[in-house]
């Protein structure tokens, strides 16, 4: 399968975003959608959405998208949600959702910094897309793509645009 990864995009996905976008079969969201349900319905419209929740979002964008996923895509298994961390920096809740479902990827958004990066003591890679809105302190807005077949996670690439 093949995975497009956006987080913080706070009311804009625009056409940079979708060009990038275009041949992936499924986007995954890390949270802060902004724009509520009418974003998240145009993603979704776009392509087959999985998102979750961020801090900035409302309650109704709750009901559709919650604070946290827990999913399998091609033999792997995927926990999502906004608020995460990095290997010796987890947020408390992160980590206990981390250590209650031992994923092979853990996907957050929250601090606009795009990272990739293996956590060798909990055997997983922790993938952050950085920011594709305009809104906070990033210069440059991101987003990732890359497949995901028989259990291995393959030809990952970086889409970075001015802000």
């Amino acid at each position: 399968m093949f995975i497009g990864l956006i987080s913080d995009t706070h009311g804009v996905f625009d056409e940079p975003f979708r060009d990038f976008l275009a041949p992936v079969d499924q986007i995954w969201h890390a949270g802060d959608f902004g724009g509520g349900l009418d974003l998240a319905a145009g993603i979704a419209a776009f392509k087959p959405l999985v998102g979750v929740a961020g801090n900035c979002d409302n309650y109704d964008l709750r009901y559709t998208h919650p604070l946290h996923r827990f999913f399998e895509c091609e033999g792997m298994k995927i926990l999502m949600t906004h608020i995460g961390g990095y290997p010796g920096k987890y947020d408390p809740r992160a980590r206990k959702l981390i250590d209650e479902f031992r994923p092979d990827i853990f996907v957050c958004g929250h601090s606009h910094i795009l990272k990739v990066v293996r956590d060798t003591r909990r055997n997983m890679l922790v993938i952050n897309p950085g920011a594709a809105g305009i809104q906070g302190f990033h210069i440059v807005r991101t987003a990732l793509r890359f497949h995901i077949e028989n259990g291995t996670l393959k030809d990952m690439e970086v889409f970075e645009v001015d802000r």
